[in-house]
């Protein structure tokens, strides 16, 4: 299997700003592990758009796979009452 490039949207950043520091540490830790398997288990195909999403704590990470070009893209991150709004 290829190992898939990780690139994250712009507004990324912004969303981690909010993030507690020991929050942040462990979604940058389980969006590196995209790169070896984009679907691990747990992860989620949303309805009705081409992304998926994975949980960290009360973190969700969204992201969109790119088999083509073997890319995963981190969309959003954020809290779980407010990523998905």
């Amino acid at each position: 299997m290829a190992t898939y490039e990780l690139r994250f949207k712009a507004s990324v950043a912004k969303d981690l700003r909010g993030v507690p520091k020991p929050d942040t540490q462990r979604i940058l830790a389980r969006i590196e592990l995209l790169r070896e398997n984009p679907r691990p288990q747990g992860s989620e195909k949303l309805s009705g758009e081409e992304k998926y999403r994975i949980r960290q704590g009360d973190y969700r990470i969204l992201y969109s796979i790119d088999e083509q070009t073997v890319v995963v893209e981190v969309v959003r991150i954020g809290h779980r009452r407010e990523v998905y709004r």
